[in-house]
């Protein structure tokens, strides 16, 4: 009776740790910072196709994260999709006139919005949107394209 206590309390033990274990390393490969920070300022693109996007998804400039997409809504109005985006506060001089993309990371990845800079000297504030985008490219819809394009053949 006593042993099997004793094993009772090992594996007890070991499960423990093995959590303790996976929650280190959840920390400490994720930036949770960057998910529970208010910091920053939000900017707003509109979009006709947002694809796969998903709240939380990176902002990103010449490769480098720098901000989060925050909130994804439609537009009644125009039926186009509004999303917002929160830049981190180190960013504050992106010029106005920059263009932001919905871009795809490796063939089947998780999609991004990238910023290309553009040459104004007024740069993006809080509440201010990001005139010139470019929508998602849907996998489906060029597969489509190409198979009517070759049933037409």
């Amino acid at each position: 009776m006593k042993k099997i206590k004793s094993v009772e309390l090992e594996t007890g033990l070991f499960i423990l740790l093995g959590f303790a274990a996976i929650f280190f390393l959840t920390t400490q490969t994720t930036n949770i910072e960057s998910y529970l920070s208010d910091d920053g300022y939000d900017v707003t693109a509109r979009f006709e196709d947002i694809g796969g996007l998903n709240i939380r998804a990176p902002v990103t400039m010449a490769g480098v994260t720098i901000g989060r997409v925050e909130q994804i809504l439609l537009d009644p109005e125009r039926l186009e999709a509004v999303v917002v985006l929160k830049i981190n506060p180190e960013y504050h001089q992106i010029p106005l006139d920059s263009d932001a993309s919905i871009l795809t990371s490796g063939l089947l990845g998780g999609q991004y919005i990238g910023i290309n800079p553009g040459g104004s000297f007024d740069s993006l504030v809080e509440g201010s949107e990001i005139e010139f985008t470019q929508s998602a490219i849907v996998l489906e819809d060029l597969i489509g394209k190409y198979l009517l394009s070759v049933g037409d053949e």
